[in-house]
């Protein structure tokens, strides 16, 4: 048993006041995180975060206030931490943490980094910046009321990316509303909508900026000065979504207005969003009648549902869903609600609509309504205390690292509902690397199977080196024993090769690429597996062992350690956040789990085998049997959750 009681030892405590420390992330994590450290002791801290504070912050992270919308969230929380531990030394930087600026000599300046963040891409960068720099990183992760702890050592442990991570299936509100960047988050925020016009209103499901909020001003001193003036006045009367959708009598072309253009056009007042980002294209009604494609009718081939309409066509779909579901609302009386369900055809085509006319504005490819509906998956929302009791373990696993006790560092669970012996937290081991990883081996290699006739160069480099391997600025070269450069990061070098075929370049079936990422301190050697039958819309698919799966153990079954556990275990979370503070949960009990290379999931029989869901998707994953010498009726450590 682990147990945190009184004062720390003098040469631990020595320690923690002089450790350096980077926090990545001063949302619903790091502000617990934040103020956990400094009550700790830790007295040098830097926090990164680029987002600023949003209205639904407030409900949860509990450093922010009313008169700190539209600020930024690292300076803020510094601000908010140091009145009431004004002898901490914190810096703050309002930034990207994937701006080149952060390089391996930056990360080298800490001794610990710890995560708190809510996406997959910065996730991986900072797993690779600390594993260039080898300094430990603490990585964490909630979904809902499930949360979990990992500590990540070079060469000691497995790496973020050493197993692969189901699809993200929870996403911050800031990107819902604001920066989307990928389909899904269209069809949350489409869902949303759908909620907020005809359905159960709930305000952590906003889905458009608040232009009648006075704290929603973009320039901090104006939000300052506009917050005073309404606490002076009284309160803010907010408009409902609802209550305006009521008062223009639903109209469609209203509707589209107000969600599609005037909503973007204030989105694009806060240019900051837009320094790194490309801009979102507001669309007009008037403008988009004259879109439409004839075949929208459905005069293509194939089935009706699989077809990707014309920006035209969607604007005509969402006028006839937003009638239809308008005359629904009506038969059902005054004060009535809709339920979304993705089987009804009028709310699936609203969501498929909004969703794709969205999709358009952020310049992505639009989806089919069928793609909608196979997408359009439960929302996790965020739970308080999760984010509170996972801020407290990532600082139990930091004072270990510091103590030089890293044999008692853990992964650890946080569950819905206590486990058979009542316990909420169940630790498990750490895994060693995956030998097969394409980020930590020794030598990463990888094999990419494509059509080198059909691909061209700017697939390779944003959907296969930046999206799959979450490189941020790669070179690469052909080994062909020219040394050709294929795609340079220098802007301007290899601009005409992106509309090229890979074959172009004599490019084949054995081709090696060395793709190199300077910031990440990263080079990953690419095989070229050549093949004709790429399924259609697929533009790649990657094969062999890195890092599909970890290798098989070739321990005896007696010599397994502890207990049972999850096979995804040293996978944190990409789920939002939340916050609330919760100082009973200090004990970490010594029930654990076997790591994940040490049981094999595949040998499990269905008596011994429970559900956990995955913190990352919110999805049920396998879980191995317990190896320790319990009785047979205690062996299952890890129970079903909803």
């Amino acid at each position: 048993m682990v147990q945190l009681e009184g004062p720390l030892q003098k040469e631990l405590a020595d320690s923690v006041s002089s450790c350096k420390v980077l926090v990545v992330g001063a949302g619903g994590i790091g502000c617990e995180l934040l103020k956990n450290l400094v009550l700790t002791g830790f007295k040098n801290i830097e926090v990164i975060d680029l987002d600023t504070i949003d209205v639904s912050n407030l409900n949860r992270q509990f450093l922010f206030q009313k008169k700190h919308v539209g600020k930024s969230k690292a300076q803020v929380a510094k601000e908010s931490v140091l009145r009431f531990c004004p002898s901490a030394n914190i810096t703050a930087y309002h930034d990207s943490i994937m701006n080149p600026d952060y390089n391996v000599e930056f990360f080298r300046n800490f001794q610990l980094v710890m995560n708190a963040l809510d996406n997959r891409a910065a996730r991986n960068h900072v797993n690779r910046m600390c594993l260039a720099a080898d300094i430990p990183l603490i990585e964490s992760g909630t979904a809902g009321y499930l949360g979990q702890v990992t500590v990540i050592k070079k060469g000691a442990t497995e790496c973020y990316e050493c197993q692969p991570k189901p699809t993200q299936k929870t996403f911050p509100g800031c990107t819902i509303r604001n920066t989307p960047s990928e389909p899904i988050h269209c069809i949350v925020w489409a869902k949303y909508l759908f909620n907020q016009l005809f359905g159960e209103e709930d305000a952590d499901q906003e889905v458009s900026p608040d232009t009648a909020d006075p704290e929603a001003a973009w320039n901090p001193e104006e939000t300052a000065a506009r917050a005073t003036a309404s606490d002076q006045d009284g309160d803010i009367k907010r408009v409902s979504t609802k209550d305006w959708a009521r008062s223009t009598g639903y109209d469609p072309v209203k509707l589209f207005n107000k969600l599609f253009k005037d909503d973007i056009m204030y989105l694009l007042t806060m240019d900051k969003l837009w320094k790194k980002r490309k801009a979102p294209v507001p669309l007009d009604w008037s403008e988009m009648q004259q879109l439409v494609n004839p075949q929208d009718e459905g005069s293509g081939t194939g089935l009706k549902d699989q077809h990707v309409l014309s920006v035209g066509g969607y604007s005509q779909l969402f006028q006839h869903s937003v009638e239809t579901l308008r005359a629904q609302l009506a038969d059902k009386g005054d004060g009535a609600e809709l339920v979304w369900d993705k089987d009804d055809a009028p709310a699936m085509d609203f969501v498929t609509a909004a969703a794709n006319l969205r999709m358009h504005i952020f310049s992505m490819n639009m989806k089919s309504r069928f793609d909608v509906k196979s997408m359009a998956g439960n929302i996790i929302p965020a739970i308080a205390t999760t984010n509170a009791v996972i801020a407290g373990l990532i600082v139990l696993e930091g004072l270990k690292v510091l103590n030089s006790d890293f044999q008692q560092c853990r992964t650890i669970f946080l569950n819905k509902q206590p486990n058979p012996r009542k316990k909420l937290l169940v630790p498990c081991a750490l895994d060693r690397p995956n030998p097969n990883c394409y980020v930590c081996a020794s030598k990463p290699e990888v094999t990419v199977k494509l059509n080198v006739h059909k691909t061209i160069v700017q697939t390779l480099q944003d959907k296969i080196l930046k999206e799959k391997f979450g490189m941020v600025a790669p070179d690469v070269q052909i080994e062909d024993g020219k040394g050709t450069i294929l795609i340079s990061s220098e802007e301007g070098e290899t601009e005409a090769n992106n509309g090229k075929f890979l074959s172009d370049f004599g490019i084949r079936n054995g081709s090696r690429l060395q793709a190199d990422d300077f910031l990440q301190d990263y080079t990953l050697l690419v095989n070229v597996l050549h093949s004709e039958e790429i399924p259609k819309d697929v533009d790649f698919e990657v094969v062999g062992d890195a890092p599909d799966k970890a290798p098989p153990s070739n321990a005896p079954e007696e010599e397994k350690s502890i207990t049972n556990g999850n096979k995804d275990s040293a996978q944190p979370s990409t789920s939002s956040k939340a916050v609330v503070e919760d100082d009973d949960l200090l004990i970490v009990d010594s029930d654990e789990e076997p790591s994940s290379s040490t049981a094999d999931a595949s040998t499990e029989t269905s008596s011994l085998k429970r559900k956990l869901q995955d913190a990352e998707t919110g999805e049920a994953a396998s879980k191995r049997k317990r190896l320790d010498q319990q009785p047979a009726d205690d062996d299952d450590d890890i129970i079903a959750l909803d």
